[in-house]
């Protein structure tokens, strides 16, 4: 019984605090919410960043909210100070902060755990930041703070892999396939 309590009392936290740090593309007021669990260092997220920028979003974005929550693994060097940043971009900029991510995914192959702040710089002068908060961002315990939550409510719920995509009720892992989520999505938008 006290597991249970306990449970539900980080649960309900967990809800309170996302309420404040989520990362969301779409509509925020979706009738149906798609959470995402990313390591920005995963080759099989950047596989899936593309599907929902070409084909998700277009299709699902004027109804769905779809959240990403980071989930760094820990056989990736620099997987989690790039979350950390993508939190700090994110705050300066909501539609930047996405930007940061998805480009991140995509160039991720040529980023390396020595290079990846002098990417992130590079990024802030593209984007007209900070370059010296964007590089504070990295030490940034507060910041820290939501990629551990995200992590801990992921392995909460079972999740192990990225990425994996929580849509109607489905529970997709690593390799995820559009019409399976499509097919998701379609039944719980009815």
């Amino acid at each position: 019984m006290r597991f249970a309590a306990f449970f539900l009392f980080v649960s309900t936290c967990s809800l309170l605090f996302a309420a404040h740090t989520d990362m969301v593309e779409g509509t925020p007021q979706g009738v149906v919410r798609v959470q995402i669990y990313e390591d920005l260092q995963c080759g099989d997220c950047a596989r899936f960043e593309t599907m929902l920028q070409d084909k998700l979003l277009p299709r699902y974005g004027a109804r769905v909210t779809f959240v990403h929550h980071d989930f760094p693994l820990g056989k990736h060097d620099w997987a989690r100070l790039a979350a950390i940043a993508s939190r700090w971009v994110y705050e300066q900029d909501p539609s930047l902060g996405i930007d940061f991510r998805r480009e991140l995914l995509a160039e991720q192959n040529s980023i390396t755990s020595q290079n990846l702040k002098q990417w992130i710089v590079e990024f802030a002068i593209r984007h007209r930041l900070d370059q010296k908060g964007i590089v504070d961002s990295l030490k940034d315990s507060r910041l820290a703070a939501m990629v551990d939550q995200d992590l801990t409510v992921g392995k909460t719920r079972g999740i192990s892999k990225t990425p994996t995509v929580l849509a109607g009720g489905q529970t997709f892992v690593e390799t995820v396939v559009y019409e399976d989520v499509a097919a998701a999505l379609n039944e719980a938008l009815k």
